[in-house]
């Protein structure tokens, strides 16, 4: 038995319909052009829920992000109310300032934080806590609390209530609220020498 070879050729051009031009023998081999399928609605629903899942866990991240960085700009603000208050010592012997613990209104005379200690800030708005967004610092002048406790006290020669002389444990300035309560509880609070913290850490013991 003779076996034949078989001729293979090329098309002068494709034939219609077919994605293949060479040809066996004289004969074109047929295959048809694979054939573009569109998105089903299963595959689109599926690529929705991902993205939902997906915003689901990243927009609560990026908010608690927002948060945070509030909370920090505002214990940023405080320690610039220490500096303020360093440079109120510069004139008046390390003696701390008489004020007010808080006013109910910008149209009272008390003396207070924010007027007591603008002169040595750079403005006004020092002292509205970036998460004040109830207008306490629009109705009163300040969204944070002074420690009237240690009105006249002289650094170096403190004293809160006979618990503790240490500087570092006596609070001076804090937050009206909790402004950061998406953060934690407890509030930012600017201790008599200088840093800054959340929450209360009232340090028993003598200098």
């Amino acid at each position: 038995m003779k076996l034949q070879k078989a001729k293979f050729e090329c098309c002068s051009r494709p034939l219609r319909g077919w994605n293949v031009c060479s040809v066996i023998n004289g004969q074109p081999i047929q295959g048809r052009r694979p054939r573009l399928q569109g998105v089903t609605m299963l595959e689109l629903l599926i690529a929705m829920a991902i993205i939902a899942v997906l915003a689901g866990i990243l927009i609560p991240t990026v908010e608690r992000v927002k948060l945070a960085a509030r909370s920090n700009e505002c214990a940023g603000k405080l320690r610039e109310i220490g500096i303020g208050l360093s440079n109120y010592f510069v004139d008046h012997g390390t003696t701390f300032p008489t004020m007010v613990a808080a006013r109910e209104s910008k149209d009272q005379d008390d003396p207070a934080i924010d007027t007591v200690l603008l002169p040595y800030v750079k403005d006004e708005y020092l002292f509205e806590c970036p998460g004040d967004h109830e207008g306490i610092f629009q109705k009163t002048g300040s969204s944070y609390l002074w420690n009237s406790l240690i009105n006249g006290q002289r650094m170096g020669n403190m004293d809160l209530l006979g618990l503790t002389a240490m500087e570092s444990g006596i609070p001076t300035v804090s937050d009206k609220e909790n402004f950061h309560k998406h953060v934690g509880d407890g509030v930012n609070i600017l201790y008599a020498d200088g840093h800054v913290t959340r929450g209360l850490q009232l340090i028993v013991g003598q200098n």
